[in-house]
């Protein structure tokens, strides 16, 4: 039963990493790497699909929340939401690779919402981003342990 909360704990840091909130996701998957109890491949699920249904919810806001851009609880500020946008007309939907970078990842996925992405290439392609973020970090601990 511990193991089942362990695994629920990195489900939601990773949720909550991928929204609008301030939170850290990776660190909580390295540390249960580096305990050795914990089945890698699990984790590796386990952070991906939290932290791709997160990207979902922002998805979801930006489907209806842009008539509210310029109010002050928005959590977006005009600057950063504009730059997102910038990006996004750029580059289309590829720029969803970049999903899983930090400060502009969040943003890009609301904007996603925004310019009304279809939910299945935004899955696939956050999927693939935010998957790929996670494996890398996966092996990088891995390897560097004795």
């Amino acid at each position: 039963m511990l193991a089942l909360g362990s695994y629920l704990g990195l489900f939601l840091a990773a949720f909550g990493a991928a929204t609008l909130l301030p939170m850290q996701s990776e660190a909580v998957l390295a540390g249960m790497l580096v305990s050795e109890y914990y089945d890698p491949l699990l984790l590796l699920t386990v952070a991906t699909l939290g932290n791709v249904l997160g990207s979902v919810v922002n998805w979801l806001l930006g489907l209806g929340v842009e008539r509210y851009r310029d109010r002050r609880w928005f959590p977006v500020g005009p600057d950063k939401l504009q730059k997102a946008q910038n990006v996004y007309h750029r580059y289309g939907y590829w720029s969803l690779l970049l999903s899983w970078v930090p400060l502009i990842g969040d943003p890009l996925t609301l904007v996603a919402g925004i310019m009304r992405e279809p939910l299945w290439r935004f899955l696939l392609i956050v999927s693939v981003a935010k998957g790929a973020r996670y494996l890398i970090l996966t092996m990088l601990v891995l390897g560097s342990m004795p």
